[in-house]
């Protein structure tokens, strides 16, 4: 014990020897130490002082400048005072492998921060932090156990065209849809690192929308997480089964076991996706709870999603806040969206949820984003947001009008408004004539079709269209010609 103490104490003052002498490797390191790493007041205040001079004046300080910067704090006493100017003096020149250096000072910190987080999880465990609760407690671990050196800073618009210019060009990975408009509007597909938000009132379809998705993505051969905390695992299953099983959802139950067995296995035949249902308490989980959930399959099933669902945002928890806490519904609301996002980029995939309509917006056949209940700050933090609307008219058609509201993929003016059919007995959407969008007021498709004609009868393509419509009409006379018979003689 007492020789790890002197060897975090010898790295620690090794950190901050190199912090006079080695420009490139401060550079690299600063902004991932905190001053709370070090362990003794006396090099805390070292690490402040050069710290504080680099961020002014953007250059290493001397011994010298050190000493004075140490000199001008009026909040040390002798004995501080005299150990901290040791410390400086004892400073040498010799230089350290770099390589070397940087790997050691990562597992410092990262050995420091685990260490501080363990310190305040026993903290919140004994009830003596009371600005947090247990729940914080795996997102303080999690944050310490990421701890890193990450190299890169940012896009450099000049040196990094290359990389910009292959990134235009490569395939993206994106989860696409079974629908032909939703598509369109998302440019093929749900890109991961996004949260997707379907707003609805109560009974319009959003539980519907999301089980029809993940049957879809499942068919399509992908990964599914489907996380409940409205109803039961039991019934979101059901409703995936309606779907899948192309069976009244009314029937499922009555269903012999020998039918069943077979609808389920032609249905593994199809795919090489998994879906995996989780169930939690009504606002009883948040991101870390997810994050845990998938921790734990990787390790038990070895499953990853490639797309998550959550049903739905605004009862799940936020791990920022105490249940019960005297917070505001929009703060707490942004958060939970902030903290579904933050996974989503995490782990790597699209996270796709859903929000209530206001009570204004329940009935409304027009439903804007003023219309999402709780929290306005919800749609600023969502990439892609779309409302489901449900009218008598529209049900009488087996019809629902998607409007969108928030588009951070494509022009949302394009296809503002469109239809999808509805079949609520078997949990399914599907795609409908064109001629079911014809009547939709302000919808942004007859831009999209002038835009096609503006394109085909362009000053560059005009010529080409003749070309093409003159050789066929050439084509056509002389095998009209050719084919003709002469009449016998007479």
């Amino acid at each position: 014990m007492h020789n790890n103490i002197l060897l975090m104490e010898k790295i620690e003052l090794t950190v901050l020897r190199n912090f006079l002498i080695n420009e490139s490797y401060s550079r690299k390191v600063l902004p991932f130490i905190k001053d709370e790493y070090f362990e003794l007041r006396s090099e805390k205040i070292i690490f402040q002082e050069i710290h504080k001079f680099i961020t002014e004046y953007n250059k290493m300080p001397t011994k010298e400048i050190l000493g004075i910067e140490v000199d001008n704090r009026d909040d040390l006493s002798g004995d501080e005072f005299s150990e901290v100017k040791t410390i400086i003096d004892d400073f040498t020149d010799e230089p350290v492998n770099n390589e070397w250096l940087e790997k050691t000072t990562e597992k410092w910190c990262r050995d420091r921060a685990i260490y501080i987080a363990l310190m305040e999880s026993v903290m919140i465990a004994d009830n003596k932090d009371k600005n947090k609760n247990r729940d914080a407690i795996p997102s303080i671990l999690s944050d310490a156990l990421a701890v890193s050196f990450d190299n890169h800073v940012g896009h450099d618009y000049i040196e990094d065209y290359e990389e910009r210019f292959i990134s235009y060009h490569e395939k993206k990975t994106k989860i696409p849809f079974d629908l032909e408009y939703f598509n369109k509007i998302t440019k093929g597909g749900l890109p991961n690192k996004t949260l997707n938000i379907a707003l609805a009132g109560t009974g319009v379809g959003k539980s519907l929308f999301m089980c029809h998705m993940a049957s879809a993505n499942l068919l399509d051969g992908y990964n599914v997480l489907y996380v409940t905390m409205e109803m039961a695992e039991e019934k979101i299953a059901e409703r995936i089964d309606a779907n899948l099983l192309n069976t009244n959802i009314k029937e499922i139950v009555e269903l012999p076991k020998q039918i069943f067995d077979t609808k389920v296995n032609n249905l593994v035949k199809k795919t090489q996706g998994k879906l995996i249902i989780k169930e939690y308490p009504t606002a009883g989980a948040h991101s870390g709870h997810f994050k845990a959930l998938l921790n734990e399959l990787a390790l038990k099933k070895s499953f990853k999603p490639d797309i998550i669902f959550i049903d739905y945002l605004n009862i799940c928890a936020s791990s920022r806040y105490r249940a019960g806490s005297n917070v505001n519904s929009y703060s707490y609301i942004k958060a939970i969206a902030e903290e579904l996002r933050g996974l989503a980029v995490e782990t790597n995939v699209p996270i796709v949820s859903a929000t209530q309509t206001t009570r204004a917006g329940f009935g409304s056949s027009d439903v804007d984003l003023t219309d999402t209940s709780e929290s306005f700050s919800l749609p600023a933090t969502a990439d892609l947001m779309f409302a489901l609307i449900s009218t008598e008219e529209l049900e009488g058609m087996n019809q629902i009008m998607v409007k969108q509201l928030k588009n951070r993929y494509n022009d949302p003016t394009m296809n503002k408004r469109f239809c999808v059919g509805i079949d609520r007995a078997k949990m399914r959407l599907y795609d409908v004539e064109e001629s079911a969008q014809d009547d939709l007021v302000d919808s942004g498709q007859e831009e999209e079709k002038v835009d096609l004609v503006k394109r085909f009868t362009s000053k560059k393509t005009l010529p080409t269209l003749f070309l093409f419509l003159f050789a066929n009409f050439l084509a056509f006379a002389t095998s009209d010609k050719s084919s003709s018979t002469t009449p016998p003689a007479m």
